[in-house]
């Protein structure tokens, strides 16, 4: 069974407003790597539209040259799309509709490296249905003050164990995390 994993950029205060942007070359490279020990990425509607508005547009050359690697990884990957609004996804992608939990499990089984999770909201529902095999958190050094923060209205505490820390120049922190079972 491949793993559900789930990585995400958040502040010292939990906030994940992605406004500000990841910041250098070195976090680029490991988010690029993160996404490359995946088949595919599952999402959100809202993250799935961010992330196509940003990294779906041909390569203008606008942003810095060491962004293209991680916009080609993206663009290239699997992509699964849970909404119950969107009528209809492509740049590789596939809706994924009915029951949560059955639908994530039947992509778990499927083989393959890795499945991926971004956003907010998509990985509450994930991690209350136990769905989470690894959590990893890019804790960068800012206090944010404002925007979306992880997991508000967890039903239950999900106890994690240390499995990795990286430490980047910027003073990012990538910090994997699994769950104790």
């Amino acid at each position: 069974m491949r793993p559900l994993r789930y990585s995400i950029n958040i502040t010292l205060d939990g906030c994940c407003d992605h406004r500000g942007g990841v910041p250098d070359e070195e976090l680029h490279r490991h988010a690029t790597e993160t996404l490359n020990r995946a088949d595919a990425l599952l999402f959100g509607r809202v993250t799935y539209q961010m992330m196509e508005a940003a990294f779906r547009p041909a390569w203008t050359g606008e942003r810095p040259a060491w962004m293209k690697p991680f916009r080609d990884t993206i663009n290239a990957a699997q992509k699964y799309v849970v909404s119950s609004t969107l009528p209809q996804v492509d740049w590789h992608a596939e809706l994924v509709r009915g029951d949560l939990a059955q639908a994530v499990q039947q992509l778990k089984q499927r083989p393959g490296k890795g499945l991926y999770a971004g956003g907010v909201k998509l990985p509450l529902a994930l991690a209350e249905l136990g769905l989470i095999d690894e959590y990893e958190f890019i804790v960068h050094p800012r206090i944010a003050g404002h925007g979306p923060t992880l997991f508000a209205g967890l039903s239950k505490q999900v106890e994690l164990k240390l499995v990795s820390r990286r430490e980047f120049a910027s003073g990012a922190v990538a910090l994997r995390y699994e769950p104790r079972r």
